[in-house]
């Protein structure tokens, strides 16, 4: 039996603009979100994507704008219980927590730049 080509799941069109590769690794940089706030981190850290913060359609992840940084543990417990309870439970505020690491994050900066923003810190040469 042959099988028919494989159709590519996402074109990419509905994404233009929301992939941030190399801010996804800056935010793998922080410790766990939650790590002092309560329970025990294990495993890699990953970016977490903050579901909420709009932009999001079936198929589809919010903008990588909003990621918080989140061991493998924690992450499981997110998707788990979702975000309310998730932020409820270790006392945190995913957006101004995503917000405050996308500020600073150079490849955000260098981005908003090239668009002609004011964005961040000047950097030093």
């Amino acid at each position: 039996m042959t099988l028919p080509p494989r159709k590519h799941k996402n074109s990419g069109k509905q994404n233009a603009g929301k992939r941030w590769p190399q801010h996804l690794q800056f935010v793998r940089g922080y410790a766990c979100a939650v790590g002092n706030k309560g329970g025990v981190c294990g495993g890699r850290i990953e970016a977490a994507h903050v579901d909420f913060a709009g932009g999001k359609g079936v198929g589809m992840k919010v903008d990588d704008r909003f990621t918080i940084p989140l061991c493998l543990c924690h992450h499981a417990d997110q998707h788990q219980i979702g975000w309310s309870s998730f932020q409820k439970i270790y006392r945190i505020d995913a957006l101004d927590i995503a917000a405050g690491i996308a500020r600073v994050s150079p490849s955000l900066i260098k981005a908003a730049r090239a668009l002609g923003h004011d964005a961040g810190p000047e950097e030093e040469e």
